[in-house]
C-alpha cells in the first residue's frame, strides 16, 4: 500500500500553495504600506493581512484596493 508516499505532483502543489501563502501576504503588506487610505483603514488592512494571511490578502486585493486614495 502506498498511502504514505507523496508523488512529484503532490510536492508541486504543496510548494505552490506554500508560495502563495507566503508571497501574497508580503505583496499585500508592501502595497498597503506604500499607499494612503482614509482614516484607520491602513491599520485595519495590515491587521487583517497579518492575522488572516492568505484569506486576508485575497480580501485586500478584491476589496481593499478600491479604498486607496489615489
Amino acid at each position: 500500500m502506498l498511502l504514505g508516499m507523496v508523488g512529484p505532483w503532490q510536492i508541486l502543489l504543496i510548494l505552490i500553495f506554500m508560495g502563495l501563502g507566503v508571497i501574497l501576504p508580503i505583496v499585500a503588506l508592501v502595497d498597503i504600506v506604500k499607499n494612503d487610505f482614509k482614516g484607520n483603514n491602513k491599520i485595519v488592512w495590515v491587521l487583517i493581512v497579518i492575522f488572516f494571511n492568505l484569506l486576508g490578502s485575497i480580501l485586500y486585493f478584491t476589496l481593499g484596493k478600491k479604498q486607496r486614495i489615489l
